[in-house]
C-alpha cells in the first residue's frame, strides 16, 4: 500500500470540501471585538453604540427570574420551552403551536431557508437589508435576488420598495425576507402597503417579517404584520427579546405563524435551543409591560434628542423608528474620511457600527444611547470633526 500523499491543511482546503454556497460565504461580521474593548477600557468609560442594545437593561423581573434558575443548571431546559410559549401565546392571542422558540431570531432567520429554500430555489430580500437575508440564502444553496430599494437623488436607502419585492418574486421563488423596521437603515413601511403587498404574493412563497424593532414604532401607519396573518398562511414574523427587552445576552427570539408552517420548522429546530435562563427572563420581562413601556419612552426622547444635535452638526440623520440612526458623514465615495472618525471615536472609548458591509461606507450607524452615553458620543464627534 502506498504511502497516502501529504496535503496542505489550511482553510482554502476545507473550504474545497464544503458545499458550494458555503464555499462562496463569507461569515457574519458582528463589527469590532467589543470583548477586547471592554478589557481595553476597563476602569474607563467605554461608550458601546454599535450593537443596537438597549442601554436600560433587563425588567428587575428578569435578572430575578435568571437567578432562579441557577440551582437547576445541572438540568437540560425544557424542550418545548412550554411556559415561554403558552405566555407568547396569550400575549399575541394566537395558539400555543403557532409559537416557535429561537436561539434569537437569527437562528429563525437562518432555519427558515434552510427548511424552505435551497439549490434551484430564489430568495427574494431588499437592497440594505439586514445581512443575515443573504447568509441563510447562500447557506442553504439558494439563489439571493436582491430587489431595489426606495431611494432618493443620491441613492441613499429610503426602506423597503414593495412592489420592487413583488416584482422579484418568480416561479422558483419560495421565501422572502422582509424587516419592518429595516436594519441599518431604520425606515418601514406602513399597514396599507404591506397589505397591497400580500395580495401580490402567491401562497406557496413563504414571507417572513423580521420586526425585531417592533417594541420601539410610534409612526402612526405602522402595524404589525399579525394583524393580517389570519388571511395569509404563509405569512410568519419574528420578535425578538434582544432589543427592547435588553436579553441579547441570553438569546432568546421567536416566530408566530400558521400551526401548518411551524410544525415543518419545528423538524429543523434543534433540541434545547434556548437555555433555562432565557427562558425563564423571557417569560418575565414579557409580564413586565411597565418596564417596556418606559425603556420605549426613553429611547424615544433620546431618538429624537440625538437626532437633532447630529442634524445641528451639518451631518445627514435618516428617519428611524429603532433603537438607532442611521448617519450620513460624507458623499458617496469619501469613505476613507468616515473611516478615520469612526476609528478616532474608537480610540475614545466610543463604539459605533461601520457600514462598508452593507455599501454604506459614507454612513456610520448609531445605536441611541442613555443621556450619558449621547452626550459623551457628540463631545467625542466634536473633537474628532473638529
Amino acid at each position: 500500500m502506498g504511502s497516502v500523499p501529504e496535503v496542505r491543511v489550511d482553510e482554502s482546503f476545507f473550504s474545497a470540501l464544503a458545499q458550494p454556497g458555503i464555499q462562496r460565504l463569507r461569515a457574519y461580521d458582528p463589527g469590532h471585538d467589543l470583548v477586547a474593548f471592554r478589557r481595553r477600557f476597563e476602569g474607563r468609560h467605554l461608550v458601546e453604540l454599535g450593537s443596537n442594545e438597549n442601554p436600560y437593561g433587563p425588567s428587575a423581573r428578569a435578572k430575578e427570574a435568571v437567578l432562579g434558575t441557577i440551582h437547576d443548571s445541572f438540568r437540560y431546559p425544557d424542550p418545548l420551552g412550554g411556559d415561554l410559549n403558552r405566555a407568547l401565546a396569550a400575549k399575541h392571542g394566537v395558539d400555543v403551536g403557532s409559537i416557535l422558540l429561537g436561539n434569537g431570531s437569527h437562528e429563525l432567520l437562518m432555519q427558515f431557508a434552510q427548511v424552505f429554500a435551497g439549490p434551484g430555489v430564489d430568495v427574494v430580500a431588499s437592497k440594505f437589508g439586514f445581512a443575515v437575508y443573504a447568509i441563510a440564502a447562500q447557506c442553504a444553496g439558494a439563489t439571493l435576488r436582491v430587489a431595489p430599494c426606495h431611494a432618493d437623488a443620491h441613492a441613499m436607502p429610503r426602506g423597503h420598495d414593495l412592489d420592487a419585492i413583488a416584482a422579484a418574486i418568480t416561479d422558483t421563488t419560495r421565501l422572502v425576507y422582509l424587516a419592518n423596521p429595516n436594519n441599518p437603515t431604520g425606515t418601514w413601511y406602513d399597514a396599507d402597503a404591506f397589505a397591497a403587498f400580500m395580495a401580490k404574493v402567491p401562497g406557496d412563497v413563504v414571507v417572513v417579517v423580521d420586526e425585531a424593532y417592533a417594541e420601539f414604532v410610534d409612526a402612526p401607519g405602522w402595524a404589525s404584520a399579525l394583524t393580517v396573518q389570519a388571511r395569509h398562511p404563509n405569512l410568519v414574523v419574528t420578535r425578538t427579546f434582544s432589543k427592547a427587552y435588553a436579553l441579547a445576552g441570553l438569546r432568546v427570539g421567536f416566530a408566530i405563524g400558521h400551526p401548518a408552517l411551524i410544525a415543518v420548522m419545528e423538524r429543523a429546530r434543534e433540541s434545547f435551543n434556548v437555555n433555562s435562563a432565557g427562558l425563564a427572563a423571557a417569560e418575565a420581562a414579557l409580564g413586565d409591560e411597565e418596564h417596556l413601556r418606559w425603556v420605549v419612552a426613553r429611547n424615544a426622547e433620546q431618538r429624537a434628542a440625538l437626532a437633532t444635535a447630529l442634524h445641528d452638526r451639518g451631518l445627514r440623520v435618516f428617519p428611524s423608528q429603532t433603537n438607532f440612526l442611521l448617519v450620513q458623514f460624507a458623499e458617496p465615495g469619501d469613505e476613507a474620511r468616515v473611516a478615520g472618525i469612526e476609528a478616532a471615536l474608537c480610540e475614545r472609548g466610543i463604539v459605533l457600527r461601520p457600514m462598508g458591509g452593507y455599501g454604506l461606507g459614507h454612513c456610520l450607524r448609531i445605536t441611541v444611547g442613555n443621556a450619558d452615553e449621547n452626550r459623551r458620543l457628540l463631545a467625542g464627534l466634536d473633537e474628532v470633526r473638529a
